[in-house]
Parts: C-alpha cells; sequence; structure tokens
C-alpha cells in the first residue's frame, strides 16, 4: 500500500465550481440509491443540464473500463485504462457521457470475506484486509475531494451517490463516502428510505437518531422508494417521520417494472428470484463466491428463447442444462474450490460428456484449464489449484492487470463483438491454438483469443460484454438450436433509462429537487 504516498501527485488543477450538487444517501444498501441517480442523471441531462455523478467509494466486483485513469503511463508512452463501479458507468451514460475515474474514484473488488483489491482511480494498489483499509483509506480523501472538484468544474450538476448506509456513526471518523464527504465537500443530502423492504419509519427516524445536529441539518428531505399500492395509506406514517425528524417529505418513488432491464450493480440482485422465462434454451450459471462483471449475461437473459438460471449453494446442475456458463470471478482459485465444494465440478464434466456446451468467461474460461497458478499470492495464499482440465489452459495470476477496450471477430460467424478485458493474470497453452475471437490490435495488427476444445462444444473467452452484440448473439443462439429476438440490446438500456427518467419526473418534482441542490 506504498502507493498512497504519491497521494499528493493526484491532485490536480481545475476551474472553480460551476456545478450545484445533491447527495442521495440511504437508509441501508439496495433501498436503490443507483438507480434513482441514474434516473434523475437522464431526467435533468434531457432538460438540457451537464450532469455528472459521483460515489465516492464502491464495493462492487462489477466493473466498467475507462479511457483515463492515474496509473503511470504504460511503456509505449500510452495511457493505461482505469476502472469504475458498472453502476457509475451506467448513470454517466444515463447523462450521455464517457465514464470516467473521476465519477468513482475508490473502487474495492472483495476477494475474500475479510478483504479486497483497492483500485484508487483506476490504478490497483494491491488488496487490502477491512481493517487495514479503515485505517488508510482518511488519506484517500484528498483523491476523492479532487475527483469531486473536477467535476464540479465541468458540470452544472453532479448528482451524489452514498454507499450502503449514512447513520454507520461508528464509521463517521473515516467515512469518505457518506456524511463525512458530505461534510467536506458542503452537499446537502436527501435520505432514501425503502418502502419495500419495510421498516421505513423506523429506519428514517433511527437515522436522525444516530446523526449529531451538525449532519441531522446537513439533510434536506427524504424520500420513500419501491411503493407499491394506495400511497394514502402510508401518508400518516410521512406526518408521524416528519414530526420525528423536521426533516420534509419530498415525495415517493413507486416500483420501477422496468428495473431487470438495467445491469444491476452487484450480486445482491442474484439473491432475487428472476422471473422465469418459457425459453426452451437451458442455460444454468453456477453461482461462485466472488461472482465478477455478471451484467455479461443480461443479453442472453433477455431473449424470450432463453431460460437462464443462477445455481445456487446446495444446488446441482439440473441434467436438462443444454448450455452451462462459468461467469467472471475475483477469486478464481477459491471458487474453483467452490465448484468442488458443490460438486458443479462432477456436474459439469457429466454435461460435457452427455454433449452439453460450457462457456467459461474471464476467470470462468481460466477455471476450465488444467490449472490456476498464484505464485504471488495476489488472490490470496500462494500455490496453485488444478483446474477442471477441459481446455489445454495455463494460468498464472501476475499483478499486472489487463484493461482494454478491443474489437473482435468470431472466428466461426466473422460477426464483430466489441467489448473489454479485466483480469490480472495470463494464460498460456495448447488450447489457444484454436482460439475463439481475433482480436483486432489496430494499425492491421490482430491477435488469437481464447480458445475452443476440438469438437467446439468448450469455449472460453476473456472478453466481456460479447453477448450484448446483436448478430453475434443471434449466431450464436442459432447455434444453440434456437432463434433469438429482433433485439438492439443497447437500444434496450437506452430505452430503460428514458423510462426511469420518465417515471421520475412522474412521481417527483424534479424542481423542487433541484431547488435543493447548491
Amino acid at each position: 500500500m506504498n502507493q498512497l504516498d504519491d497521494l499528493p501527485s493526484l491532485v490536480g488543477t481545475y476551474g472553480p465550481r460551476r456545478a450545484r450538487a445533491l447527495m442521495i444517501q440511504g437508509t441501508a444498501s439496495d433501498v436503490g440509491k443507483s438507480l434513482l441517480v441514474a434516473g434523475l442523471c437522464r431526467a435533468y441531462a434531457r432538460r438540457g443540464l451537464v450532469v455528472r455523478p459521483f460515489k465516492a467509494q464502491n464495493m462492487s466486483n462489477n466493473a466498467a473500463v475507462t479511457a483515463d485513469s492515474d496509473a503511470p503511463l504504460n511503456p509505449d508512452g500510452t495511457q493505461p485504462r482505469g476502472e469504475i463501479g458498472r453502476a457509475q458507468a451506467l448513470q454517466a451514460r444515463a447523462c450521455g457521457v464517457a465514464p470516467s475515474i473521476h465519477m468513482n474514484p475508490v473502487l474495492l473488488k472483495p476477494q475474500s470475506n475479510v478483504g479486497s483489491q483497492v483500485v484508487l482511480r483506476g490504478r490497483s494498489l494491491g488488496n487490502c484486509p477491512a481493517r487495514v483499509y479503515h485505517e488508510m483509506r482518511q488519506g484517500l480523501m484528498p483523491a476523492v475531494l479532487d475527483s469531486f472538484e473536477r467535476l464540479c468544474a465541468e458540470a452544472d450538476l453532479v448528482l451524489v451517490e452514498g454507499a450502503g448506509s449514512g447513520a454507520e456513526v461508528y464509521l463517521r471518523h473515516c467515512d469518505i463516502t457518506n456524511m463525512h464527504f458530505a461534510e467536506r465537500a458542503k452537499v446537502p443530502v436527501i435520505v432514501l428510505g425503502d418502502l419495500d423492504k419495510g421498516g421505513t419509519m423506523a429506519s428514517l427516524v433511527g437515522t436522525w437518531l444516530l446523526l449529531d445536529q451538525a449532519d441531522r441539518e446537513r439533510v434536506v428531505g427524504y424520500l420513500v422508494n419501491k411503493f407499491r399500492g394506495d400511497f394514502s395509506l402510508f401518508e400518516p406514517a410521512c406526518v408521524t417521520i416528519t414530526e420525528h425528524t423536521g426533516w420534509p417529505f419530498l415525495g415517493v418513488l413507486r416500483w420501477f417494472e422496468g428495473a431487470g432491464r438495467l445491469p444491476a450493480e452487484d450480486s445482491l440482485a442474484l439473491e432475487r428470484p428472476a422471473e422465469t422465462q418459457g425459453g426452451s434454451l437451458q442455460i444454468a450459471v453456477p453461482r461462485l463466491s466472488r461472482v465478477a462483471n455478471f451484467d455479461d449475461l443480461d443479453p442472453l437473459a433477455a431473449e424470450p428463447s432463453v431460460n437462464l438460471r443462477w445455481i445456487g449453494a446446495g444446488e446441482p446442475i439440473p441434467a436438462t442444462t443444454d448450455v452451462v456458463i462459468l461467469p467472471g470471478s475475483k477469486a478464481t482459485r477459491a471458487d474453483l474450490e467452490v465448484l468442488r465444494r458443490e460438486g458443479w465440478d462432477i456436474d459439469i464434466v457429466a454435461h460435457v460428456r452427455r454433449g452439453g456446451r460450457l462457456v467459461g468467461l474471464c476467470a470462468g474460461m481460466q477455471m476450465l484449464g488444467q490449472v490456476v497458478r498464484d505464485p504471488l499470492g495476489i488472490e490470496g495464499e500462494p500455490g496453485e489449484t488444478p483446474g477442471l482440465g477441459l481446455l489445454e489452459l495455463i494460468t498464472e495470476i501476475s499483478s499486472d492487470k489487463r484493461l482494454i477496450e478491443i474489437e473482435a471477430q468470431d472466428q466461426h460467424s466473422g460477426c464483430t463483438v466489441r467489448g473489454y478485458e479485466m483480469h490480472m493474470g495470463r494464460t498460456t497453452g495448447d488450447g489457444l491454438k484454436r482460439p475463439w475471437l481475433v482480436l483486432d490490435e489496430g494499425n492491421g495488427a490482430t491477435r488469437p483469443e481464447g480458445a475452443r476444445s476440438a469438437d467446439g462444444r468448450v469455449m472460453g473467452s476473456y472478453l466481456h460484454g460479447l453477448f450484448a452484440a446483436d448478430e453475434f448473439r443471434a449466431h450464436w443462439l442459432n447455434q444453440m438450436g434456437v432463434e433469438a429476438a429482433q433485439m438492439d440490446f443497447h437500444a434496450r438500456i437506452e430505452s430503460a433509462l428514458d423510462a426511469l427518467a420518465d417515471h421520475c419526473e412522474a412521481n417527483l418534482d424534479l424542481d423542487a429537487l433541484l431547488q435543493l441542490a447548491r
């Protein structure tokens, strides 16, 4: 963690603050902060404002690549890519701008129950136990505030998202993303409660009770989210909440049915039962303990011909499965052990012997190989773990992270796909002699990528996002024996963001909220 020593060099120069700012904090995790900020970003951007999202610290293994980074220049002098949480990338898309490291300067990527990889403005600082991170994160505040001020210098409105609950007062002294940040950045706060979870009165009044007087006064009101039914029945509760807290009630956001069409922020979304589709193609996805970038599978889940099911702990992979997909993971060796503990390794081998299809994405591809080595202990204890042995690949985890947006061609169909690589480690072996894709390296140069088994039924790739390519997805589904819908997946997301903005416009007084920003 000695990278913190050069933090002053991260702080740049920028013009005077131009933007108003408004912060959405929650009474808990998963109350809908990310979705609300995305909807407000699109709504205010449609009104002609220059809007930017900001979240000081995000904890998620769902990440997106940015064009900017504070990491040192590559040997060839080019700027390395960075990464931010997927939620902030979606919010940037709602604003109509490219994602930037300054929208989410601190990203924590959990690798174990007690530690995470710490990414500061696109630069990996390495792995850090939770207790150590709590002690050192105040040292990150200068970079956090600098990123916030950079956004304020270029925007009319910055919408700030808190993390978890803003009332975790035992963390107030080392907080960089809730009330301490709001104090340092002089940002007014709206508290968001979740009526779907229940206990809304207690959570809002309890938040007020735990905050000190200065933080209470920083709150300009509260919103109620995810309401279904007749709101007049809950209005007396709002009177009681305001009587106890003095905070004005700013409105209710009713349940948004289109939420499932937008990428989820983290794996909490996988705990909710998905709507079962009547599709004939049965796709099973083992839910790994450190699953990452699981939105890779959203385009397949959106296809009417597909029934995509996440397999939880204690469940076998059904024998009726047509395709098994191993998704990305932030801890490849640990999740190989999860596969074996759950018996999924046996299910997968039996599935392949029956003639079933198997796809590995990023860490999922590493698991399909012969061995995964981690001599430096990047992901945990140094050592090596046998893979599933279904592709002739050997992976060695290293400290170098590959972050790059790329374009490629599918070897079988010739279809163009676009996506990104985001992984630590290098894969070698004879399996690479049968690549899945050919990458466009620029200037006419190409590079084979991924691997396929001799019969083509087992495939792996490092490329995230390839199923979002409509032509490729249609061809792949046709290989699996089903027809794809006539769907423009990217247009589907844009339509969902517009619908979310319409939902915010219909439910909330956006003029009044804008007046509260300062």
